[in-house]
């Protein structure tokens, strides 16, 4: 699994690179370094070449849409050239948070009755509001909404989640690697994980220790485990060889299980919206739905493609999708990239 998905979220990124670096010409750019570059927009004037143009005008309008802005780019130190202005995230061509309000934040868009319609959303639902909470209108998206998820201590971890709409949360992906791993210890301090899931049947996964370690560093006994590697001991070097620690134990799709158990206390439904060319991420999504243990809970999870949403899009924001992302509706072929042949391998 982690091979295929290494896979086919490389030839995605290849793909987007591909697609913007010719959609950028005559935008304001940058291009990262390295072997695997990514195309960096910049905004101009009241425009922003990573933004479909009515998405970005009703993203100005509104401060807590702009304030997902104040994410700085993390690699942009090592990774893109020096600019008078800091990089932020949603500049990235691979960013999964610029897709979803490129799409969401279009006027129009929330409004459809089709759009509402495939993603569940019930239009006399009102989700449930906590005092000072940020705004859940239903005509409302919310862009970094901080869920309340119970821990077993009486606390709560104000966890990030893409967007709340009305009822419904959503998790976004584009090219990223996977719904993250964490340690066991910690995803187990949550107060309803069992309520919720049979933690038999969640993914598991091993969290890598943080530095490799040199043989001289373990205890006799447990260095000795380590012979079998070096082949015969009366042949094995003197130097101290460098191996790496047994890892911690942990769970695969972190993301997912912490924004299932966000849902299940908010009484909310939680969407994952992903690319048709990532069905690795689909496959993992079905592995933690399949350990929920309510039928009811399971009935209030999702999930969609980028390309299904796209089918019920406006016209003009369809083309955008198709152009910059290769997006385009379920039985429909993405246009050709402009001096490139066919980028799938």
């Amino acid at each position: 699994m982690a091979g295929e998905t290494a896979r086919y979220a490389a030839q995605l990124r290849r793909e987007l690179t591909l697609r913007n670096r010719s959609y950028a010409r005559g935008r304001v750019h940058v291009e990262s370094y390295g072997s695997a570059p990514v195309i960096v927009y910049a905004p101009d004037g009241g425009r922003h070449g990573n933004f479909f143009d009515a998405a970005y005008a009703a993203i100005a309008e509104r401060p807590d849409w702009m304030r997902r802005f104040d994410k700085i780019h993390a690699q942009a130190a090592r990774s893109l050239p020096k600019s008078d202005r800091r990089w932020r995230e949603l500049d990235s061509s691979m960013s999964s948070d610029a897709l979803l309000m490129n799409i969401f934040c279009t006027p129009g868009v929330i409004e459809s009755a089709a759009i509402r319609n495939a993603l569940g959303i019930e239009n006399d639902a009102k989700p449930t509001v906590r005092p000072n909470d940020q705004d859940l209108s239903l005509g409302t998206p919310v862009f970094g909404w901080k869920a309340r998820v119970p821990l077993a201590n009486g606390r709560f971890d104000r966890t990030e989640v893409d967007m709340r709409l009305g009822s419904l949360l959503v998790e976004a992906k584009l090219t990223e690697s996977d719904f993250q791993s964490r340690a066991a210890a910690i995803v187990e301090t949550y107060r309803d994980l069992d309520s919720v899931f049979d933690r038999d049947r969640l993914p598991r996964a091993e969290i890598a220790a943080a530095r490799w370690m040199r043989a001289s560093e373990f205890p006799e006994n447990d260095s000795q485990e380590f012979e079998s590697v070096l082949g015969d001991p009366d042949l094995a070097s003197a130097i101290d060889t460098v191996f790496r620690p047994p890892g911690e134990p942990g769970y695969a799709s972190y993301q997912l299980i912490r924004n299932v158990l966000a849902a299940y206390a908010a009484e909310s439904c939680f969407c994952v919206i992903h690319d048709a060319r990532r069905p690795d991420l689909r496959e993992q999504w079905f592995q933690v739905m399949a350990a929920v243990r309510s039928a009811d809970l399971r009935t209030r999870l999702k999930v969609m493609t980028w390309q299904e949403l796209a089918a019920l899009l406006p016209a003009g924001l369809q083309e955008f999708l198709d152009v910059k992302y290769g997006i385009v509706a379920p039985g429909k072929i993405p246009s050709p990239i402009e001096g490139v042949g066919d980028c799938a391998e």
